[in-house]
């Protein structure tokens, strides 16, 4: 008779995250949604007594070889390459750097000291594929992004990604023993686009921190933030890149302001400028004086998750024009602190915002389109009302409780597969 041996319990999980830092501000660099999306799960496994050891690449000499997150979440700093000045394109070519400084930190510890490897983006998972092969345990996979999907929806303005990440990519999904993907969308494009077998991949949404991002007195966070009672405040949230497309916000409020010149709108575009566009980022306030809407737009920097919801609660609606978003946890975050979110429709951001209900959906990203949609969405009082109470329900539908309750199924199959047979 042939049996399965029972699988380990999962102890110690081994995430790699090698182009941007857990512990980073989100908005600015190459700090986005995946550095929350990262954090947030390795606090929570640690909740549930899974030990998680983050590797990540050093940007600075001041950075610790090891850094403690949060009791049972330690951060390793690899030494690969410069620590400044080193963008996210060039970081090819120090996979061999880091996965080395990877090998050395396992090595140091007793045999099997990690269960599973988990690597975020493309570049993590070349790494990935590596270890598991040293370590001999599974590998489970994060895109985040998939460069084919990209390249099919770029910003005018933008440049592909190149045929090294696609063929690296290509390399992670026929190597992964498992793959996670956002959404049923996601899960497709790596069938369709990637060959990835059906039966290996896992569709978990990702989370947001309720008690992070809630509902609270408008008036009360525009008085914060000096804002005007009477002004119609539209938000834009993150990096400042073509694909991001904050340029779409300022378009459209320029048109708004020519077809309802008895109202006030204001834009706020809260980031930083992002070091992994394929070209120079937005020149917005060049932009803002070619429009003449200089006077109606606040640029505010990156900020930590408590302000940045003081933003939101001040918006009448937050705009998220992406080309492409495997899912958008900006969304949810500005939904979850009771703002209405107005989204282009694609990726997650269709399964992020409930059209119609949480907010509204825009097909394509010209600014007269998108200034009809945030008209219907703010300049209608009980709309705009209906909007915003139903906002922190459609967010509730998503934790990072839920996400781990995911990623946990999914090791356990990985791991299930990896254990010996016994005849």
């Amino acid at each position: 008779m042939t049996t399965r041996s029972s699988r380990p319990a999962l102890r110690r999980l081994a995430a790699i995250s090698l182009h941007t830092s857990p512990l980073a501000q989100p908005g600015t660099g190459d700090a986005g949604g995946m550095n929350v999306y990262v954090a947030q799960t390795a606090v929570t496994l640690a909740a549930r007594g899974v030990e998680v050891e983050i590797f990540t690449r050093a940007t600075s000499s001041d950075c610790p070889p090891t850094q403690e997150m949060v009791p049972g979440v330690l951060v390793r700093h690899i030494a690969a390459g410069p620590f400044e000045g080193l963008d996210k394109d060039e970081l090819p070519g120090q996979l061999c750097s880091f996965a080395a400084g990877v090998m050395r930190a396992e090595a140091r510890q007793e045999p099997g000291y990690y269960d599973l490897l988990h690597s975020h983006y493309w570049l993590s998972g070349q790494v990935g594929y590596l270890a598991k092969d040293r370590w001999g345990v599974p590998l489970v996979h994060s895109a985040h992004t998939l460069a084919k999907v990209k390249n099919a929806a770029m910003a005018e303005s933008d440049q592909p990604e190149p045929r090294g990440r696609l063929i690296g990519e290509e390399q992670v999904v026929a190597e992964a023993d498992r793959l996670i993907a956002n959404t049923d969308t996601e899960a497709r494009e790596l069938v369709e686009l990637y060959g990835a077998a059906p039966d290996r991949i896992d569709v978990v949404p990702p989370g947001v921190d309720t008690e992070l991002f809630r509902p609270g007195s408008k008036a009360e966070a525009r008085a914060a933030l000096g804002l005007a009672d009477d002004e119609v405040v539209l938000t834009f949230a993150g990096r400042i890149q073509p694909l991001k497309a904050p340029d779409v916000l300022l378009r459209a409020v320029a048109v708004l302001r020519d077809r309802y010149p008895g109202r006030r709108f204001r834009a706020v575009v809260v980031g930083g400028a992002s070091g992994t566009g394929r070209i120079a980022p937005h020149r917005l306030s060049e932009l803002t004086a070619e429009l003449g809407i200089s006077g109606l737009v606040d640029f505010l920097p990156p900020m930590p998750p408590a302000r940045l919801c003081q933003v939101f609660q001040a918006s009448d609606a937050v705009a998220v024009p992406s080309y492409n978003e495997s899912f958008g946890l900006v969304a949810l975050e500005a939904q979850a602190a009771g703002t209405p979110v107005v989204a282009a429709a694609v990726g997650g951001l269709r399964v992020a915002v409930d059209d119609g209900v949480s907010g509204l959906l825009v097909a394509g990203h010209q600014p007269q389109h998108w200034a009809d949609r945030l008209a219907e969405a703010v300049l209608d009082p009980r709309r705009q009302a209906r909007l915003a109470a139903n906002a922190p329900a459609q967010a509730a539908k998503f934790s990072w409780d839920r996400t781990v309750d995911g990623l946990l199924e999914s090791y356990d199959r990985a791991l299930f597969a990896a254990a010996p047979v016994h005849v």
